[in-house]
């Protein structure tokens, strides 16, 4: 076993069995410094929060199933406590990078807050939280399912969106 450091070495060992002829081997590796990027993605959108502390939900503009949903929060958040901004947007490019993600990774829902974000099965019960009654009570009772279980089913129905929910042309933009 061996302690890696970026821009470091480390040596590996490998042990054959004590009947084995062959020799010990070692492998070596090493690793390039850690990138360091040049923007602090949570300072550079921190403006997103500044007038407006309603969290960002980010959604897959294209995706029919996505845009389905982003019109049903909307019709259940009478209050209007989230906004809305399509993965493939620019501000929608940078807040992922606020969180940690991929720009171009339009994988999950994601739902910023000013502090903190949520990807997947836990972004979608965060939502839960925020709409009227009853779905915040059903969030609570899916936070007793394990999140393996959630984003398990979450992962099964996000690869399959669009082969089962079809893909528009154009990329869906709602008001907040």
């Amino acid at each position: 076993m061996a302690l890696l450091s970026p821009g470091g070495c480390a040596r590996l060992s490998v042990s054959r069995p004590a009947h084995s002829s062959r020799r010990r081997t070692a492998i070596v590796a090493t690793l390039p410094p850690p990138r360091r990027d040049t923007v602090d993605w949570v300072e550079a959108t921190s403006s997103f929060f500044e007038g407006d502390s309603r969290p960002i939900m980010l959604y897959d503009g294209v995706c029919n199933l996505c845009n389905g949903g982003v019109r049903f929060v909307r019709d259940i958040d009478r209050n209007r406590k989230i906004r809305y901004e399509a993965l493939q947007s620019e501000a929608g490019k940078n807040l992922l990078r606020r969180s940690g993600r991929a720009p171009d990774d339009i994988s999950s829902v994601v739902l910023v807050e000013k502090d903190r974000s949520y990807i997947k099965s836990d972004a979608v019960l965060k939502i839960m939280e925020y709409v009227d009654i009853p779905y915040p009570q059903l969030a609570f009772f899916l936070h007793f399912v394990p999140q393996f279980v959630r984003d398990f089913v979450y992962d099964n129905i996000a690869n399959n969106r669009y082969t089962i929910f079809g893909r528009s042309d154009s990329c869906e933009l709602y008001d907040n």
